[in-house]
This record gives C-alpha cells, sequence and structure tokens, in this order.
C-alpha cells in the first residue's frame, strides 16, 4: 500500500513572544515519524512523511491528493482549536481517504477531558468526582463536598484539553481553598481555558494498552450502563504499566508529570509488566474495554488509571488517549509493547493491518513476517 504518516513536528510549529514553554510538548518529533516510514518501508509499503498542516507551505491537501495514499497512518495533534485532534481527520474524511485510528467524534471528546468524563459517568464507569471552572472565583459544586458541606481535600486541578501531562506538577494538588483558587488563577492565565478539578485519588497510576476493533454483534447498547464481567471479543491488551512515581523526588508530588514526561522521559521510572494480581489486571483490562466501546475507539489506544490506596487500589478512570505516543524509545505504548514480546515493527504494522481491514483495504504481502 501507499501510506502517508501524517504528523505534527515540534520543528514546525508556530511560534509567538509570550509562548509558554510547554505549549508543543505533546507534538512529535522526527525521530518517531522516521521510525514509523522506516517500519512502513521495510514491510514492503510506500511510505512518505507530511506536516499535517493545510497552509502554506506544508499545504496537506493539495499534497494528499497529489500523492494519493491508500491509507494515511494518522497521529497529528495540530495545533488551535478544542477539538484539534479531529481537525485533520475531518478533512481526510471529506477527501474520503482512509486514516489509522479513531474518527473524528471520538478524538474530539477524548481531548476534552470534562466531556469525556461526564460519558464515563453516565456509563457508570468509575472516575473521580468533578468541576469545571471557567473562572477561578466560582462556586463550589456539591460533587466537591463533603456530607457536611465541607471541601473533600486534597484536590487536583489540570487542563481541560492538553496532552503529555502539560499543567501538571506538584502544585496541582491542592489542600486548601486558597490554594485551589490560586492554582486556579495561574492555570486559566497560563492555558487559557477551562480547568478540571477533581478529586485527588492517592495511589498507583496505570496505564491500559490495547489495539483491536470491536465486533459489530459484541458492541453493547450505546444507552447500557452495567459494563459486565467479560471482555468483549476483538480487543489485544499489551502489558500493563506502572509509573514508578517512587523513583522521583517530592517535588513530583507522586505524579506522572509534564517533567517526568519531557525532561526526564529518557530516564523514565517504569514497571512492565505492573506488579498487579490476576484479578486486578482483569479488571483494569474489562474498563479499559468499556472506555474503549462507549468512546467508539478504533484500531488504538491507552487508557490511564489510578488505584485508590485508601479503597484496596479500587481503579479511577483518569482518562483515554486515541493518539497514544509512538516514540520507539520512551512512549508508554512502545515500552508495553516492548514487554509483551512485540517489536516496534510489530506495532506498527499491526495499527495499519487493523485500519486495512476495518476499512476493506487490500494489502500488498509483506516482504518478510513481522516478529
Amino acid at each position: 500500500m501507499r501510506i502517508a504518516v501524517l504528523a505534527n513536528l515540534k520543528k514546525n510549529a508556530p511560534t509567538w513572544d509570550g509562548m509558554v514553554a510547554d505549549q508543543w510538548d505533546d507534538l512529535d518529533s522526527s525521530k518517531t515519524t522516521d521510525s514509523m516510514i522506516a517500519v512502513l518501508r521495510a514491510a514492503g509499503h510506500e511510505a512518505d512523511f507530511f506536516e499535517a498542516q493545510i497552509a502554506p507551505p506544508h499545504n496537506l491537501m493539495e499534497r494528499l491528493l497529489a500523492y494519493q495514499p491508500d491509507l494515511c497512518f494518522n497521529i497529528s495533534e495540530s495545533h488551535f482549536g478544542d477539538g484539534r485532534e479531529a481537525q485533520i481527520p475531518a478533512m481526510l474524511e471529506m477527501l474520503r481517504i482512509p486514516y489509522t485510528g479513531s474518527k473524528v467524534l471520538t478524538l474530539a471528546l477524548a481531548l476534552d477531558k470534562p466531556m469525556t468524563k461526564r460519558l464515563l459517568w453516565y456509563h457508570g464507569l468509575p472516575t473521580p468526582e468533578f468541576q469545571v471552572f471557567e473562572q477561578a472565583d466560582e462556586p463550589i459544586d456539591e460533587d466537591l463536598l463533603d456530607e457536611s458541606g465541607e471541601l473533600r481535600f486534597p484536590l487536583f486541578v489540570k487542563p481541560s484539553r492538553e496532552g503529555t501531562s502539560m499543567g501538571i506538577s506538584g502544585e496541582s494538588i491542592v489542600y486548601t481553598v486558597a490554594q485551589l483558587r490560586e492554582q486556579l488563577r495561574k492555570m486559566i492565565a497560563r492555558y487559557n481555558q477551562s480547568m478540571l478539578v477533581e478529586h485527588f485519588i492517592k495511589g498507583r497510576e496505570v496505564t491500559i494498552g490495547l489495539l483491536g476493533n470491536l465486533k459489530s454483534n459484541m458492541a453493547r447498547r450505546i444507552n447500557e450502563r452495567v459494563t459486565g464481567s467479560d471482555i468483549p471479543e476483538g480487543l489485544t491488551f499489551l502489558p500493563a504499566l506502572e509509573v514508578d512515581t517512587h523513583a522521583y523526588g517530592p517535588e513530583e508530588g507522586g505524579l506522572y508529570t509534564n517533567r517526568m514526561k519531557v525532561e526526564l522521559a529518557d530516564d523514565f521510572r517504569y514497571l512492565c509488566p505492573a506488579p498487579l494480581t490476576p484479578e486486578q489486571e482483569h479488571d483494569l483490562q474489562r474498563l479499559a474495554a468499556a472506555v474503549f466501546r462507549v468512546m467508539g475507539c478504533k484500531d488504538v489506544a491507552r487508557v490511564d488509571f489510578r488505584l485508590d490506596e485508601r479503597q484496596h487500589y479500587k481503579p479511577y478512570i483518569l482518562e483515554i488517549n486515541p493518539l497514544p505516543g509512538l516514540n520507539p524509545g520512551y512512549s508508554d505504548l512502545c515500552l508495553q509493547a516492548l514487554a509483551g514480546g512485540w517489536s516496534y515493527e510489530r506495532l506498527i504494522n499491526t495499527i495499519v493491518e487493523l485500519a486495512a481491514s476495518r476499512e476493506g483495504l487490500a494489502q500488498r504481502p509483506l516482504k518478510q513476517a513481522v516478529s
């Protein structure tokens, strides 16, 4: 097949005076796209990289029409807008070009953490109670209060629509109303967007990576709140990865912070497979599958959890990432694949095979077996 790899590279991102330092931390490097193209070409595909911007000099729409790909491998994040991760897929659908991964609505929903949590709440899936703040001085909802009407601290403050743990540091955990208001003020001013405030779950942080597509006859009704105990067919789970928060200093607050993902990425401390009982692992996989289903994900995703140490490590869903990082050196999904005996080649080509099968595309035989 002819495959166009679509991504937004940090080196091609716009800049301006006063831009925050972590503005483009969720964008990709050439190392990622070069690795992907090398894998695809080795598998017998024709593959080239395209910067996912429609404006000159990148002119993505015109270049794709000239290239005529059979499939786009989409990892584009885009730059601006509430639903920015859905912008390039929307363009591809207008051009009727198939692409890997989740569709427009799923990508827009998943980027908006409050909207994701509302959907999880509707389906009875465990996620911490929360409130969205447009301004720092807004009244506090009853969901964040205890039975006596007092705030249940600690609380956790994070941007509503960012990735790569942007805006997350030890200061994100607040213990007083004054701290809450001050953190809201700083974060709203910094990111110019609403803030999500939720009950902080003290405990272990675990992520579940999964690949596949749910068979239509296995998908439950979208209004069915009970998720059941069985995991539906069509999904493959990679080994669970636990962030080794104890390996970092107290300034990280026991969190998977932006600094750990960016500055300390080459020295990331983790446990994979995570030390879980079979029952715990099955429960996390069941919940991850339920999130994958209700969000309408395709091909690949990663679901992040906190295991509450005050409730015998009960899992709470933090968010789902339908565009997980694919840097072969340090991205969580790639580390999980490696721990499961998957080469980087197998991971990338499996995503292609899943998308091709879902879209009804005939693939040329691979040059060699992928291990």
